[in-house]
């Protein structure tokens, strides 16, 4: 569930230096609408687990109140955030207390000045400060999100993890993605999951998880004998199409059934016009049995999405 589409960073990888146009106001959920749609798939759809995204979900003034309503739903889901940290430590005793079960914190560098020129934001600070208090609230395991880049970080793997053993983080690695605004990506520029799990294994002993991954889109390996662990999303160069069993809302209602999905679903139109429930419920139905069999990234006839990952909500 896409939140918002605004965030308070300007990460190269995904938007420009000056931002994008956001979406208008009044295309926007509202947080009733947000509520019940959630309502929706977890009452008539079967969905067990919801995850908050953006953009930057963090600026989403609703979303204690958001999460608090979802929490009461029945059957209860599970509840996790996506979010870049930045106004965390001031947030996770309070989302904790509402309801919310654990975070993702995308962290990429370690470098203050790396993270300073990569996000064209001096928070690296408060990067960390969200992290720590994420794990003091109780919204644990806490799980770190990392794309390393060649020429930026793609040196960072093995302090990373070594990062996140020490503090008792959960560490994942996720290959960077054709979702820029720019259209700028390139595969052969692209850091890859094989890449990332050599320069581990430099310094630490994997062993493959031995737990069902399921639709899960990290391929975990146990840390040094474990019970840590850490994961790599390889999206691009191992996909998990097969398994995937995720729906996605964008901010705007709009059903996606895959992350790259050329098309979409709208439900904010037919909730506006008096759709009941199990109108809503029915046409993301048909939203998802029409979920391509693949991304396609592979095919020569791959065409990125048109919105950005910032407007879709990873």
């Amino acid at each position: 569930m896409s939140l918002t589409d605004r965030c308070n960073l300007r990460c190269s990888y995904c938007m420009p230096a000056e931002g994008l146009d956001w979406l208008p106001k009044a295309t926007l959920l509202t947080d009733e609408e947000v509520i019940r749609l959630i309502g929706v798939a977890v009452t008539r759809l079967g969905i067990r687990d919801v995850r908050f995204t953006g953009g930057e979900p963090l600026i989403r003034r609703g979303l204690v109140d958001i999460v608090r309503a979802v929490a009461q739903l029945t059957p209860r889901p599970s509840m996790m955030l996506t979010t870049n940290g930045i106004g965390l430590s001031r947030l996770a005793t309070t989302l904790a207390a509402a309801g919310l079960d654990r975070v993702n914190v995308s962290l990429d560098t370690l470098d203050p000045a790396r993270f300073a020129a990569l996000t064209r934001r001096d928070r690296h600070a408060d990067v960390l400060a969200g992290l720590s208090a994420a794990n003091d609230a109780g919204l644990v395991p806490v799980k770190m999100n990392a794309v390393l880049m060649q020429g930026v970080n793609d040196d960072e793997a093995v302090p990373l993890l070594a990062f996140a053993l020490e503090r008792g983080y959960e560490l994942r690695f996720i290959e960077q993605m054709p979702l820029d605004a720019g259209h700028t990506w390139r595969r052969e520029e692209m850091v890859t999951g094989a890449e990332i799990l050599a320069q581990l294994r430099s310094a630490f002993d994997l062993q493959p998880d031995p737990a069902e991954r399921g639709g899960a889109p990290a391929e975990t390996w146990l840390v040094n004998g474990g019970p840590t662990k850490v994961g790599v999303i390889a999206s691009v160069s191992s996909p998990f199409c097969g398994a995937c069993d995720r729906t996605r809302l964008t901010a705007d209602g709009a059903v996606r059934s895959c992350l790259f999905s050329a098309e979409e679903t709208d439900l904010r139109g037919a909730l506006r016009d008096g759709a009941n429930d199990e109108d809503l419920a029915e046409l993301w139905r048909k939203a998802m049995w029409g979920k391509p069999a693949g991304h396609g990234i592979d095919d020569p006839t791959f065409l990125q999405p048109v919105r950005p990952m910032s407007a879709i909500g990873g």
